[in-house]
């Protein structure tokens, strides 16, 4: 449970904030050949460097001073913690090579090739929402961006997870400006898209004619596009501006697309000053284009209106609960245990219908697309060899101009990751993100399993085993033949925790369920040895990476912020292989428009998770020892701050004083390298719980899990006596006659009991 803490007023632009708020370029800078030189020679010298240490330090120690069982331990687990560390180091390298080599390869499909592919093209795409509990605000915007992608046939769908029944009128409230929001959309799209779709059927008739082109053709696709940008625009001029992701849509979905159309219009304009016009095939895709951004189908649907449909509180189950109904029709059934959908061949007899299509692209309720990512991602789908891509992504990127100082730092580490999993992609270890993807359905249809529960068949479709479900499906799609890949160029973006308290419920998240899909990683590579694949080392180690640093990471630096090795153990050497690492991050963080010393910041940034990533592996290995799910927990998305749980906000002041400790005594034993150690993480660590918890906001929230342990709900007594059943309530004939006599006899049984003691009376 998570606890919004009220703000009396919108959040203040903190110091050390983002000033910049204008985004990174679609395309990556092609990198120089010395860039992709020196990632090389990073590589290199990190594998040196640590062989170096192994041979001049552990090796050397082992042979001229053979020391006791202790030492020899030590040294053994000292070893162990420098070689995972060293290897996610190297793994970082490797696929920020990868990345680099991408970038330099990568050549844009110009946009007429793909007005030309898409001209007559009668595919879908469904694009699924899945929401809970969301700000109207915040959902209002990703579907806006949807419903403006270029790109024929679009329907989106909001899923909304909350329950139908709110107790409270706040919650109601919301939920009904929620789903109202997809018919707003529709509507607000009518006007123009009826005025190009009338245009467009004129010229079509005309073509199919034999008509040739002619000036006023030209002139009337000139109006149509200053029309739409006018409309674009003064849509613009009307949205709120309360924050840097509101100045995003605006500048970026709303904008930018106007500004594209205006671009058009200068070309067709400059075609009739010279009197030398485009054919009239270009026009009619011109025109197809300008009615296609403006159509979009939208609905919303609730999963936990039915009976039938599973109820897990999860993310997966959401989308595969609508995936499970597309294709069909569907008639609803009052039952005692409420609505089921019963499938039924007769259309005219359906209340759902739902439509089926070869795509699908899944978008996080606070994520934003960019006008051509549907486009481009499904043209990338349809590319002669693609044909067992299940599914591409561009990995989101932040929102640029965070208010808050953590929110500064979370987005920086997303931008990382965002080079990391392109690279990843060189190598064929793709993951999916989750955040947003177009897939492929035919291939979820290859990894579904289906179960019968309560009489109803449930299908499974992307896997919510573990709480990072998209993960999990990865590796499944892999077994099952199928590939994934990034789309090199910066198409989404997604929301940032502006907070701590969101932070960690979302880093929590993350860091729980790799261990538990390890062992699939295995059955993926016995099958695909025994179709005969080429399985190379390095995309091995980067899916291993992926799924266990977090792991390894979390209780190695545990190990070194804990234990007093011995002084002996330390070595310059290890810093050294480090350092590549950093300077690396460093180059990437600037080329991300961020800050070299950003470093320091997200190593402070780490310290103060670190209770966060050990709670999360230890939940994976909980599950792994109880076999019960653990529950999935949705990062919040509201304007108020999200309290944190007191252990997180306590454990970071925990790991100051004991580093502080730890220098002292290695001061007075004159073991100057962990000293040195011990100071930098105090001090880094004493640098992140100030600037990214707060002073303040700690008290806060340690009061408030104070008051939480010490009030608790009042819990109704427990049952040890029959049910007090009203005699002249009437019987439920309809639950007896759903449900049978299992579950009710009890009841019965004491009202016949009752029945007969007033007879006796």
């Amino acid at each position: 449970m998570t606890i919004q803490v009220e703000q009396t007023r919108a959040r203040k632009r903190q110091w050390g904030s983002e000033r910049r708020s204008e985004p990174l370029s679609i395309m990556h800078p092609r990198p120089s050949a010395s860039k992709i030189m020196w990632g090389r020679l990073a590589m290199l010298a990190t594998v040196l460097f640590w062989l170096s240490y192994v041979l001049t330090t552990i090796v050397r120690e082992f042979i001229e001073n053979p020391s006791g069982f202790r030492f020899t331990m030590e040294a053994i687990g000292y070893l162990i913690v420098v070689t995972f560390l060293t290897f996610s180091a190297f793994m970082y390298l490797l696929a920020r090579q990868g990345a680099l080599y991408r970038f330099r390869d990568h050549v844009r499909v110009p946009r007429a090739e793909l007005d030309r592919h898409f001209r007559d093209y009668d595919s879908a795409v469904t694009v699924l929402v899945p929401s809970y509990a969301e700000e109207p605000a915040v959902v209002r915007g990703t579907l806006w961006s949807a419903a403006l992608q270029e790109f024929p046939n679009v329907s989106i769908v909001l899923l909304v997870d909350d329950s139908p029944h709110q107790a409270n009128d706040s919650d109601r409230e919301r939920l009904a400006a929620t789903l109202r929001i997809p018919g707003e959309i529709e509507s607000a799209l009518e006007a123009p898209r009826a005025r190009f779709a009338a245009a467009r059927e004129e010229l079509g008739a005309e073509r199919a004619g034999g008509v040739s082109l002619e000036r006023r053709h030209v002139e009337e696709l000139a109006a149509d596009y200053e029309y739409a940008a006018v409309w674009l625009e003064e849509m613009a001029a009307d949205e709120p501006m309360e924050d840097h992701v509101d100045e995003f849509f605006i500048d970026q979905v709303l904008m930018a697309l106007a500004s594209e159309l205006r671009l058009n219009l200068l070309a067709l304009n400059a075609s009739l000053d010279q009197r030398e016009y485009p054919d009239i095939d270009r026009v009619f895709e011109m025109r197809r284009r300008l009615e296609l951004t403006f159509t979009a189908k939208l609905t919303s649907f609730q999963r936990k209106k039915y009976a039938s449909l599973s109820h897990e509180a999860n993310k997966a189950m959401n989308l595969n609960s609508y995936i499970g109904l597309m294709g069909r029709n569907w008639r609803e059934e009052e039952t005692a245990n409420g609505v089921v959908l019963r499938e039924t061949a007769d259309a005219s007899d359906a209340d759902l219908a739902v439509a089926d299509s070869p795509y699908l692209l899944t978008l996080d309720a606070d994520s934003l697309l960019l006008r051509d990512y549907c486009l481009r991602l499904v043209y990338y789908l349809e590319e002669p060899g693609n044909e067992r891509v299940a599914v591409t992504q561009t990995p989101y990127s932040s929102f640029r101009g965070a208010p808050t100082r953590i929110e500064r730092i979370a987005g920086a580490t997303t931008d990382l990751q965002h080079i990391l999993h392109q690279g990843m992609s060189y190598y064929g270890a793709t993951f999916w993100v989750g955040a947003n993807a177009v897939i492929r359905k035919r291939a979820i249809e290859d990894i579904v399993e289906i179960e019968n529960i309560g009489g109803f068949e449930i299908a499974t479709y992307i896997q919510d085993r573990t709480v990072i479900e998209d993960t999990e499906s990865s590796v499944d799609l892999g077994t099952h033949g199928w590939t994934l890949m990034n789309y090199p160029e910066r198409l989404s973006y997604s929301a940032t925790p502006p907070d701590f308290g969101s932070l960690v419920v979302q880093r929590r998240r993350w860091a729980n369920g790799g261990l538990l899909i390890l062992p699939k990683l295995w059955d993926q590579v016995r099958e695909r040895k025994f179709r005969r694949e080429r399985i190379l080392m390095r995309e091995l180690w980067l899916r291993i990476n992926y799924m266990a640093s977090i792991a390894w990471a979390s209780f190695g630096l545990l190990f070194l912020l804990a234990y007093p090795y011995d002084s002996r153990l330390l070595s310059p050497v290890v810093f050294l292989a480090a350092l590549p690492y950093f300077l690396a991050m460093g180059a990437d963080l600037r080329a991300c428009g961020h800050r070299f010393s950003d470093i320091l910041r997200i190593y402070g940034f780490n310290l103060v998770l670190l209770p966060v990533n050990l709670a999360g592996v230890l939940k994976s290995i909980q599950q792994a020892l109880t076999g019960e799910k653990i529950p999935f927990v949705r990062t919040p998305k509201v304007k108020d701050r999200t309290a944190a749980p007191v252990l997180y906000v306590v454990v970071p002041y925990l790991i100051i004083a004991f580093s502080l400790l730890t220098l002292v005594r290695d001061v007075y034993a004159q073991n100057w390298g962990n000293a040195l150690f011990a100071a930098f993480n105090a001090t880094l660590a004493a640098y992140a719980t100030v600037v990214y918890i707060g002073i303040r906001n700690s008290f806060v929230d340690t009061w408030l899990g104070i008051v939480s342990w010490l009030y608790v709900d009042k819990k109704a007594p427990a049952v040890t006596e029959k049910p007090v059943v009203d005699p002249n309530k009437p019987i439920d004939w309809s639950s007896i006659l759903y449900h049978g006599d299992r579950r009710l006899n009890r009841d019965l049984r004491g009202k016949n009991d009752r029945r007969r003691r007033v007879g006796r009376r």
